[in-house]
């Protein structure tokens, strides 16, 4: 049993360009964790994953779910190939063989997306169409937010010099900064950043450069929980 950033009621900043890549059980993959709660392979886990050339992973399940973005080559399985830009979501109970020929490199999200009943998601975030203005300079591809689930899952891309108004979150928020550069009243978080933004956390961010977001909100646990 492991825990790494584990108590989700706090927030967290992790610069992933700093950490090494540690083998993975299967040769040829390696990863970057992130977060990690409870077993050590089989616990909740946040990580960039990469995948060397022509390697992947035997068949397996996810008794918890799995959701997958591909930052960069082709990611693969017996269901399809996904480009750099692809996001994938497996409820509880799939199985697949995932794999790749040209090398990829992932942010993998393990044991998030718990329920049989939850859609499978595979979509392309680069298509134009699914791009949805949100505010000034402020643009979104949603990929998951549906009734009766407390999170949303989406990408977020701010023009440069933008600035979000000050708000609140309510169930916390994660962001990886995938392109470019945010920043807010605490720091600046370059391509490559990982952050856990804890409930009730309050900011402002602001891109002068503009950047790419995975962002996924309303999930954490409250402050007054135990």
């Amino acid at each position: 049993m492991s825990d790494l950033h584990g108590d989700r009621r706090k927030s967290a900043v992790v610069d992933t360009n700093a950490l090494e890549w540690q083998a993975s059980p299967a040769p040829g993959v390696w990863r970057k964790r992130l977060e990690l709660v409870g077993d050590t392979e089989k616990g909740m886990v946040t990580s960039i994953v990469r995948f060397d050339p022509g390697c992947g992973f035997p068949m397996h399940d996810h008794p918890l779910g799995e959701e997958v973005l591909v930052l960069d080559g082709v990611f693969a399985d017996e269901f399809g190939s996904y480009p750099k830009g692809s996001f994938t979501l497996l409820p509880t109970g799939s199985r697949h063989r995932p794999q790749t020929e040209t090398g990829c490199t992932l942010l993998v999200k393990l044991c998030q997306y718990p329920g049989a009943e939850r859609p499978t998601r595979r979509v392309d975030t680069t298509d134009a169409d699914g791009w949805h203005e949100t505010g000034p300079g402020r643009q979104r591809f949603t990929v998951f937010d549906e009734p009766g689930y407390p999170e949303t899952i989406y990408l977020s891309r701010l023009a440069p010099g933008t600035t979000v108004p000050h708000h609140v979150h309510d169930g916390g928020e994660e962001v990886f900064v995938i392109e470019g550069e945010i920043s807010d009243e605490n720091g600046s978080y370059p391509a490559g950043t990982w952050l856990r933004l804890a409930d009730g956390t309050a900011h402002a961010p602001k891109s002068e450069g503009g950047c790419l977001l995975y962002v996924k909100n309303g999930h954490l646990p409250k402050q007054q929980e135990a």
